[in-house]
């Protein structure tokens, strides 16, 4: 064997170990952000009941809106930017400088939006304090720059953090949240978690990887601005038929409906969470080497999974909701049924998405397909209420046919561009 076989050799095996230590380390707070929740779940349902655990899933929806606009499409081009240029300190310097610019005056401009909103109308002024704490959530997810661990392929840094943040959150449930009337505070501790750690990332981009903020030309911070757009787009129409739902139950039904949709909607989440970090991994990896080989084999290995997976969850699910919820929740066992099915629809659709078109250069589609599966989740959303038929049945069926338009727009786009060689 010749020394270069033997070097190639190395360097293959070097990136399939950056992958694989990236993917336990999104795995680890995967684990921990989904783990930790479901720990403190059933205690905030049983001391908050249905109707204020539904108004906090209600706040979380409504300043999601606020996460989306922050974040612009900044964390998959910072990402991809990142990745590029990781090995330039000096143009590294001038990217995270120009991200957090950006996101400080969408951050400004969010807040201002937020106070019109929750002053300006009586459904949100009730309890005006409740989203004034969540919005809490919108400043810490600013200062956590993931996408540049991401991009650095060094998200054992993020995880460490990230799960601190968590850990915080769920010992303060606990100790602070006692009776119903505390549910006011219940974003204010999820906030003040995400803030601390947001700080604390900082500090470590500064110390262990000596990135300074330095002022970016007007010209760079338009051009990084325009670049995310594309990736806005997608990123907002993603958020606004994943948080619409739970939002335009709360504007059209009643807070205790929400409370079972979310109840539901956080086990499909966590259900998605478990091949979430290997989506994530792959992405920064795909867009560096574009491996098509070892992607096409992890992806047949997660779809089996995933059908296996989630037929387990269809049988076990009205068990674990009696277990995480109580007896209160039964409406929300077919909820969560309805979703199992999606997931079989959403693992291979995100797995096709940014990690594969996005990364050899067919964006447009990831996008696109999101774009459209917004438009036709609102457009049938409002028909529901319009129809008064919109209930937390109908809304979940929806996720399915919107996960479904999403995955086959995608899978066009493998075809037209014959990317499955």
């Amino acid at each position: 064997m010749d020394f270069i076989t033997i070097l190639k050799q190395k360097l293959r095996a070097k990136e399939i170990r950056v992958l694989l230590e990236n993917f336990f380390s999104l795995s680890a707070l995967q684990i921990f952000g989904y783990v930790l929740p479901l720990i403190t779940l059933p205690y905030l349902v049983r001391v908050l009941g249905v109707e204020k655990y539904g108004l906090v899933a209600f706040a979380n929806s409504f300043v999601a809106y606020f996460q989306m606009l922050t974040d612009y499409g900044l964390y998959l081009s910072a990402i991809r930017e990142v990745s590029v240029h990781r090995e330039d300190k000096q143009q590294l310097n001038k990217i995270f400088s120009t991200v957090m610019i950006i996101k400080s005056i969408l951050l400004a401009v969010s807040f201002l939006i937020l106070l019109v909103i929750v002053f300006g109308f009586s459904k949100f002024s009730a309890n005006w304090e409740l989203y004034l704490f969540a919005f809490g959530l919108v400043i810490g997810s600013v200062l956590f720059p993931v996408w540049f661990f991401q991009g650095m392929e060094k998200m054992k840094y993020s995880t460490i953090l990230n799960i601190l943040s968590q850990v915080i959150f769920t010992l303060a449930i606990f100790v602070f949240i006692r009776v119903e009337s505390d549910f006011i505070y219940v974003p204010l501790i999820n906030s003040l978690g995400f803030i601390v750690a947001g700080v604390l990332s900082l500090v470590l981009v500064y110390r262990n990887f000596g990135i300074r903020l330095v002022r970016p030309e007007l010209s760079f911070l338009w051009e990084t601005f325009k670049d995310s757009t594309q990736f806005f787009l997608s990123r907002a129409s993603v958020s606004i038929y994943t948080s619409s739902n739970a939002f335009f139950l709360g504007l059209f039904t009643s807070p205790t409906l929400v409370g079972y949709y979310s109840a539901a909607e956080k086990l499909y989440i966590a259900a998605q969470g478990l091949y979430g970090p290997l989506i994530q991994s792959i992405y920064p990896f795909m867009a560096h080497k574009q491996n098509i080989s070892l992607y096409k084999k992890i992806f047949k290995i997660i779809v089996l999974l995933t059908i296996a997976f989630s037929v387990i969850l269809i049988l076990m699910s009205g068990f674990l909701v009696d277990l995480l919820f109580g007896a209160d929740f039964q409406a929300s066992v077919d909820v969560f049924r309805i979703f199992c099915i999606a997931l079989l629809v959403v693992a291979p659709s995100q797995l096709i998405g940014y990690p594969f078109l996005a990364a050899l250069g067919y964006p447009k589609y990831a996008n696109l397909s999101v774009i459209v599966g917004s438009i036709v989740h609102i457009i049938m959303l409002a028909i529901l209420a319009l129809t008064l038929y919109l209930n937390i049945y109908s809304v979940a069926i929806l996720v399915c046919i919107t996960e479904t338009v999403v995955l086959i727009l995608r899978l066009y786009g493998i075809k037209v561009h014959n990317l499955w060689k």
